[in-house]
């Protein structure tokens, strides 16, 4: 078996690639090859399925909808799956974040509040054209979600078409750090600084709260999130989180922000937000940011918009998704003394920096090579996974856990045993 003739893979080499997987069904927290074998799924499909695979109450819940309205132009016209949804969420987020701009995806959202932060100073007749992003961090692949992210080789290529961000040390930290709050203090003390200056006057700051995922699964203290956020409202800039892959219960709470106990001015929405049944995106504005765009002059109207803006199957998979949320909370809420008692478990001399943050739990391998993403150890942890059991996607020489809501203890023994496994027999 090869790859398919008609079909271009995502972040795959060309030249070289491995024969893909086949899957031909999921259920719960497995997902079923064309030979029959059975993979325990340890990632949530790239982040997304909150619930499992194939979650009957939200199947039905797309059916039921597809039977009435499948979709229709949101411009000048609305239905009760957007309205509802919109309610929802408003009531779930923190602050007066209340206002709901639908989209289709991760990268989207991030657009629409970089646009939206822009523009809400132009509106107000105020100069601000600099963003701050920290180190690290990914915000999506389209040029806007590029531009905020780390510089890599995800996106040298596309450099010239880039604006130019200033970036920020991203202080990460892991069990048994100590250094931590030093850290925090030197990067705090520089974004305060850059916020005062007045030559090059900030219009938002952008960051993925308490973890950057593509980036290595890094994770910082809450401590460190309510500093940004004071800084960023002592200086009056917008403060945008990119809660994209830590929305919907991965921190142990409902939102990143929710733990960290910060509001920000804007927050982008997406992967779980249907439970991985369908794509859509939402960037939720603070009342302040709305009012900035509330006039007749065109020239003040947020033009932005998708065709499949507010679909009606995906805002009716999205209601059926938090309602589960709701009604299952003790599974993300607890997952995180399960992962603690795992990485418990890792051996020092072949693993550093074990670290956890509510349902994500991640280490690094003490691999001979130069670490990082490219690290040609996470393409021998991927061949040795299916082996295992296991569906696996490690950053490189970061090997990370964020399992389906529904993963049993039976299931999360097999994840954390085979993980152990694994580690073994590459470091070998």
């Amino acid at each position: 078996m090869t790859s398919h003739p008609n079909v271009w893979y995502p972040f795959t080499p060309i030249e070289g690639m491995a024969t893909p997987l086949k899957v031909v069904g999921g259920r719960g927290a497995r997902v079923v090859l064309e030979d029959g074998r059975e993979l325990l799924d340890c990632i949530s499909s790239w982040w997304v399925t909150l619930h499992g695979h194939g979650h009957p109450a939200i199947a039905d819940a797309i059916h039921a909808q597809a039977l009435e309205l499948e979709h229709v132009i949101f411009a000048g016209f609305t239905h009760e799956p957007a309205e509802r949804l919109a309610e929802a969420l408003a009531d779930m987020l923190p602050g007066d974040l209340s206002r709901v701009f639908f989209s289709d995806d991760g990268s989207t959202a991030v657009e629409v509040a970089l646009k939206m932060a822009y523009q809400y100073w132009v509106n107000r007749s105020e100069s601000r054209q600099t963003f701050l992003a920290f180190e690290g961090a990914y915000h999506g692949d389209t040029v806007g979600a590029m531009s905020v992210g780390a510089e890599s080789a995800f996106t040298g290529v596309f450099g010239e078409l880039l604006f130019d961000v200033e970036r920020l040390p991203f202080p990460s930290t892991w069990i048994g750090d100590e250094g931590a709050p030093e850290r925090e203090a030197e990067v705090l003390e520089t974004l305060r600084a850059r916020l005062a200056a007045t030559d090059r006057p900030v219009a938002g700051v952008i960051a993925e709260p308490l973890v950057q995922g593509a980036g290595g699964m890094r994770m910082c203290r809450a401590d460190f999130l309510r500093g940004v956020r004071a800084a960023t409202a002592e200086a009056g800039t917008l403060l945008i989180l990119d809660e994209v892959m830590t929305g919907f219960g991965r921190t142990g709470a409902r939102f990143a922000c929710e733990r960290a106990g910060v509001a920000p001015d804007l927050i982008c929405l997406s992967k779980g937000l249907t439970g991985g049944f369908l794509p859509l995106a939402v960037t939720v504005a603070s009342e302040r940011v709305y009012q900035a765009f509330v006039s007749r002059e065109a020239a003040k109207t947020f033009w932005h918009g998708h065709s499949y803006t507010a679909n009606p199957l995906g805002c009716a998979a999205a209601l059926a998704s938090l309602e589960l949320l709701r009604e299952n909370a003790e599974a993300f809420q607890g997952m995180e003394a399960h992962h603690r008692a795992f990485l418990a478990r890792l051996d020092p001399a072949l693993t550093e920096r074990p670290r956890v943050t509510g349902t994500i739990a991640a280490f690094d391998v003490r691999t001979r090579g130069t670490g990082g993403y490219f690290d040609d150890i996470g393409d021998e942890i991927k061949r040795r996974t299916v082996d295992k059991g296991l569906l696996l996607r490690p950053l490189g020489s970061t090997l990370y856990l964020m399992p389906p809501y529904c993963v049993t203890d039976e299931e999360r023994e097999q994840m954390y045993a085979g993980v152990l496994g694994l580690v073994r027999d590459v470091m070998s």
